[in-house]
C-alpha cells in the first residue's frame, strides 16, 4: 500500500511511523511546504521518501492522508482531489469537519477523519508510532462517500492502533466545540485573569495543581488554534453562550449564599461517567447484509448506527456478482447486536447472518472481503 502524507507534523509524522511499523507492505511518501520538516521526517523514519510536489506525492497513492493545519486544510484538500487517482481513498485529520466536507463537493473518494490524539508539543520531532494506540479516531463520511473507500480508511485507522468511530459532521463539530475547543478558550481566559491579578510588576502568583491542570492547554500552537477557532466559529460561539449563562447562574448562587455542595457532588459524579467510560473487552458479533451498489449506501448505514449509539468496530465490503449489490459485514459489541439488527430491519435491510468472532477470525474475514473487493467492479459505483 502506498500512503501519501500531505503535511508531516506531529500527527502526520506519527501516522507515518505507525504505518511503516504496523502495516505490512506500506510505503509512505511525504510532502510538506517546509523542506526542513521533510528532512526531519526522513531522519526519524516517519516517511520512506520525499515527494517534490503535492501532485507527485498523491499521483500513485492508494491512500492520501491530509494533515494540513485547519486554516488551510480545505484548500489543500481540493488540490489533493484534483491530483489524486480516481481509485484512491482520501481522508484528513482536521478537528473541524464541515469545512472539509464542503470543500470535497460530494467527491466519493473522501472519508473525512479526526484522531483524538496529540500532545502539547508540536512538530514531527515529537511524532510517535504509538500516538494513536487506543485513541478514538472519528470517521465522518458524507452522503456520497464510496463504501470501499470507507472500508479502506476504517481498516488503516485500526491498523494504526486507533478505534474508528463513525459520526456525522454536525454532531462531530458540536462535540469538538464542547470537549476540545471550548476548554482551550477557557484555559486562555483563566491565564489572562491570573496574569491581570498579578499586577503591573507581573509577579507570578502562587499556583496550585488545580490551576496547572485546568490551564495545561493554554496558548497551545497559536497558528493552529486560530484556524480551529475560525473553522468552528458558530458551534464554539454557541457553547460559549451556554458557558456564560451557566457562569452567571453560579455567580448569582454564590452571591446569594446558596449551598453549592450538591452542585459540586453532581459535577464529580458526572465527570466520572464521562471520563471513565470506556469500550474495552467487548465480545464482537459479525452481522452480514446486502446493500445496493450506489454511492453513499455504506455511509448511510454507518451513520444510522452511530446515531443510535451502536459502535461499528470493523467493517468490510465485497461486491456481489453482477455489480448491483454488495455484501457488507459489520462487527459490533455483542450487547449492541440486538439493537443493530432491529435498526437495520427498520431501515428495510435484512441481516442474513450473525456470528461471534474473536480478533483473529475477524481479521481473516476482513482480509478475504478486501480481496474480493479488489475485483473489477467500477470504482465510482462501489457501495
Amino acid at each position: 500500500m502506498r500512503i501519501a502524507l500531505i503535511g508531516v507534523g506531529l500527527i502526520g509524522g506519527s501516522v507515518g511511523l505507525a504505518a511503516r511499523e504496523r502495516i505490512e507492505g506500506a510505503r509512505v511518501v511525504g510532502w510538506d511546504p517546509n523542506r526542513r520538516v521533510l528532512d526531519a521526517a526522513i531522519g526519524l523514519g516517519a516517511i520512506d521518501e520525499v515527494a517534490p510536489t503535492l501532485e507527485a506525492a498523491v499521483a500513485e497513492a492508494d491512500l492520501v492522508i491530509v494533515a494540513a493545519p485547519m486554516g488551510t486544510l480545505p484548500q489543500v484538500l481540493q488540490q489533493v482531489l484534483r491530483a489524486a487517482p480516481e481509485e484512491c481513498a482520501i481522508t484528513d485529520v482536521g478537528s473541524v469537519k464541515r469545512p472539509v466536507i464542503d470543500a470535497a463537493a460530494g467527491d466519493g473518494r473522501l472519508v473525512a477523519g479526526h484522531p483524538l490524539a496529540g500532545s502539547e508539543s508540536s512538530g514531527v520531532q515529537h511524532a510517535r508510532a504509538d500516538l494513536f494506540d487506543g485513541a478514538t479516531w472519528y470517521l465522518v463520511p458524507h452522503d456520497r462517500s464510496h463504501g470501499t473507500r470507507f472500508e479502506q480508511v476504517h481498516r488503516v485507522v485500526s491498523q494504526l492502533g486507533a478505534r474508528p468511530t463513525t459520526i456525522d459532521a454536525a454532531t462531530h463539530d458540536r462535540l469538538m466545540a464542547i470537549v476540545s475547543h471550548l476548554p482551550h478558550v477557557l484555559a486562555n481566559v483563566l491565564v489572562e485573569q491570573v496574569g491581570e491579578a498579578s499586577g503591573d510588576d507581573q509577579t507570578v502568583p502562587a499556583t496550585g495543581p488545580s490551576f496547572r491542570d485546568v490551564t495545561r492547554v493554554a496558548g497551545a500552537n497559536p497558528a493552529l488554534w486560530a484556524g480551529i477557532y475560525a473553522a468552528n466559529g458558530d458551534a464554539l460561539a454557541g457553547q460559549l453562550d451556554r458557558v456564560i449563562d451557566r457562569l452567571s447562574a453560579v455567580r448569582d448562587q454564590i452571591r446569594a449564599g446558596e449551598d453549592l455542595g450538591p452542585w459540586q457532588a453532581d459535577a464529580a459524579l458526572l465527570r466520572r461517567r464521562i471520563v471513565d467510560r470506556a469500550l474495552t473487552g467487548n465480545e464482537l458479533v459479525e452481522l452480514r447484509t446486502v446493500v445496493p451498489n450506489r454511492p453513499g449506501a455504506i455511509a448511510e448505514l454507518a451513520l444510522a448506527c452511530s446515531k443510535e449509539g451502536i459502535n461499528i468496530v470493523d467493517i468490510s465490503v465485497a461486491p456481489l456478482p453482477g455489480g448491483a449489490t454488495g455484501m457488507v459485514a459489520l462487527w459490533c459489541p455483542l450487547e449492541q447486536a440486538g439493537a443493530a439488527i432491529e435498526l437495520l430491519s427498520g431501515l428495510g435491510i435484512e441481516v442474513i447472518g450473525g456470528e461471534r468472532l474473536d480478533d483473529a477470525q475477524r481479521q481473516r474475514g476482513a482480509q478475504s472481503s478486501a480481496a474480493a473487493a479488489a475485483g473489477d467492479t467500477p470504482t465510482g459505483d462501489q457501495p
